[in-house]
């Protein structure tokens, strides 16, 4: 089976006027359909420069990235990506702002329209489609850029710490709503994140970054009574807070380098 995701070597330099910067190196990584992995580590690690070499944003200065077996040479519409930030056009409606993605691939008609307002009301969106983004909360922003990710159907979704500008508790509902959605399509997904507990109780893997400049530290498989359950469920299953600290012990371990 070929992988969704296969980094190849990669290293990447950030070339300024002053200076040259190495953000990652040999990083050699395969995800394969159905995934769903996390980087951690350190800030500056490079994690979001992975992302932006998968996502076709960042050609790298050494290696090859692949997406379903094809290299990566600019953006596709076989990934989504979401970020910190929802981006809605504040003048558009929510319904004209989950469209935006079709609009751009020319594949919007009426049964896509259809997908996009069944998409919103799975995430509890049904009511808010003439609704503008400053009449909605944080969260419900953010499951408006979740529905505008997906209504293209990528194949892969890269996520860049999309729950970090949240609330704990719209953030725990976030994290089980989308690893529920994700499941039920057969998404693969790579989370970036700072968070630990989130990285482990969403994941099939989490895969740990040194720094300056960014390497693949190690890589832990999450055990399958954790995976099996929901995220705020997970965080209670037995292994759960010796392997958070585990992980946590690698990354002090790093800090210290």
């Amino acid at each position: 089976m070929v992988p969704v995701v296969e980094l190849s070597d990669i290293a990447h330099v950030y070339v300024t006027d002053r200076e040259a910067s190495l953000a990652v190196e040999g990083i050699q990584l395969k995800v394969e359909p159905g995934e769903f992995i996390s980087l951690v580590g350190p800030s500056g690690c490079g994690k979001t420069t992975i992302l932006s070499v998968i996502a076709g944003l960042l050609q790298p200065s050494k290696g090859t990235a692949y997406v379903n077996g094809k290299p990566v040479n600019g953006p596709s519409p076989e990934v989504g990506y979401m970020l910190q930030q929802d981006y809605l056009f504040p003048w558009r409606t929510i319904m004209d702002n989950a469209l935006i993605g079709l609009e751009l691939t020319e594949r919007l008609n009426p049964e896509s329209r259809g997908i996009v307002q069944s998409l919103l009301k799975e995430m509890g969106l049904g009511e808010s489609g003439n609704l503008y983004p400053a009449q909605l909360s944080g969260g419900m922003r953010q499951r408006v850029a979740l529905v505008r990710t997906l209504a293209t159907d990528p194949g892969l979704l890269l996520l860049d710490e999309p729950f970090s500008a949240l609330d704990y508790q719209t953030k725990l509902q976030l994290e089980d709503l989308i690893v529920e959605t994700l499941k039920e399509r057969g998404k693969t997904a790579i989370l970036v994140t700072h968070d630990l507990s989130e990285a482990i109780a969403m994941s099939d893997r989490v895969m740990l970054l040194n720094r300056n400049p960014g390497r693949i530290h190690r890589m832990f498989n999450i055990p399958e009574n954790i995976r099996r359950v929901q995220p705020f469920f997970a965080r209670k299953e037995p292994g759960f807070n010796e392997l958070f600290h585990e992980i946590w012990g690698e990354m002090q371990t790093i800090g210290k380098e």
